[in-house]
């Protein structure tokens, strides 16, 4: 029996040695695919240029399912005003989010970063680490479960559900389920949960430490700036075993280049080498000398240009663009109000998006 234990651990701890590096470009089950192009175009405002990343996203491709549907769009709008409370220490607010998925077959295991953005319990995290929440709807492929951890060293802390999770990402990455070397660029590439229930003796806090997000646009004097990147770094686990603690840090850095997906407007920046840059940091914060966050991690930066550990983040108004074009609301409007409702809605509405995206995968 220790035998066949020995080898689950090692398979899971390879498994995490792959998935959760964050890559030349991402880790996920799915992924999105990048022609790797890139060239200079001027912005709409300022001086200088930003450099383009290839969009793999147009009008045209981006699924209407939410728009159309009058239960989530009620959803939305109910009480979507909520107050929050923030706090400006981003350890504070971080999160780990573990998952399993089982399979006949196999066994994997992920470890992601998220972190509070409204003190009811939502939480901002990538699209590739909440996929497992989303694959959780079925059991088409498998069994997902994924609990969030906290503290230093993180422990098992909360149960949370999906809220929101792109469908327009959903949609171009589902192809990629089967994919041995997924890549992406990191568009679109975030999800929000929230916290449903304890997994402890402990009852669940009446306000959940946050941060708080800029949605700004970011001018092109934002390269040199310093900014702080939070996480939970990985290492520890590939290299000691399952067994190892995951620690929260957090470290300074300077935002080095600044890039878009053909909006004229920063959808990505790249930040120089810290302790932060390694596996399992993969949807931490950014955040400014104003304690706001300006951007989440998403994916491997260029070692060879900004140092070892670099990382390249897409922006809060990245985020906020996008989420309005696809639900017709606001990114404030979608982390407030009715949740479980709001997520009931959501869960409803994309399991059969899911389900038929699968389906047609799997027929191929």
């Amino acid at each position: 029996m220790q035998f066949v234990t020995d080898i689950i651990v090692g398979a899971l701890i390879a498994y995490i040695s792959f998935t959760n590096t964050l890559a030349s470009w991402i880790e996920p089950l799915f992924l999105a695919k990048s022609t790797g192009t890139e060239q200079s175009i001027s912005p709409e405002t300022g001086q200088g240029t930003i450099i383009s990343l290839p969009s793999l996203f147009d009008a045209a491709s981006i699924p209407d399912i939410l728009r159309r549907s009058t239960a989530f769009q009620q959803a939305a709008v109910s009480d979507a005003l909520t107050a929050s409370t923030y706090t400006d220490e981003p350890l504070e607010a971080l999160v780990n989010i573990y998952c399993t998925f089982v399979t006949s077959e196999y066994i994997r295991t992920t470890t992601g970063t998220g972190f509070f953005v409204h003190s009811d319990g939502v939480i901002l995290t990538n699209a590739h680490v909440a996929q497992f929440l989303l694959l959780g709807e079925t059991d088409l492929l498998g069994k997902a479960e994924c609990q969030i951890r906290k503290g230093n060293p993180a422990h098992t802390a909360y149960v949370a559900k999906l809220l929101y999770i792109p469908p327009a990402w959903v949609q171009e990455n589902a192809s990629a389920i089967d994919s041995t070397a997924p890549t992406g660029t990191g568009e679109r590439d975030y999800a929000l949960l929230y916290i449903t229930e304890s997994m402890t003796d402990e009852p669940l806090p009446a306000r959940f430490p946050a941060l708080a997000i800029s949605t700004e646009l970011l001018p092109l004097s934002t390269r040199g700036n310093e900014i702080v990147a939070a996480g939970y770094p990985a290492t520890a686990l590939i290299e000691n075993g399952a067994s190892a603690d995951l620690i929260p840090r957090k470290a300074t850095s300077t935002v080095s280049e600044l890039y878009t997906f053909g909006s004229n407007y920063a959808d990505v920046f790249s930040i120089r080498g810290s302790s932060i840059g390694a596996e399992g940091s993969s949807g931490g914060p950014i955040v400014d000398a104003e304690g706001k966050v300006i951007g989440m991690i998403a994916t491997r930066g260029d070692d060879a240009e900004d140092g070892p550990g670099s990382l390249r983040a897409i922006t809060a108004s990245h985020i906020s663009r996008t989420i309005e074009e696809e639900t017709g609301f606001s990114l404030g409007n979608n982390i407030s109000g009715e949740l479980n409702v709001k997520a009931a809605v959501f869960r409803e509405t994309m399991t059969p998006f899911l389900l038929t995206l699968l389906s047609t995968e799997l027929s191929n």
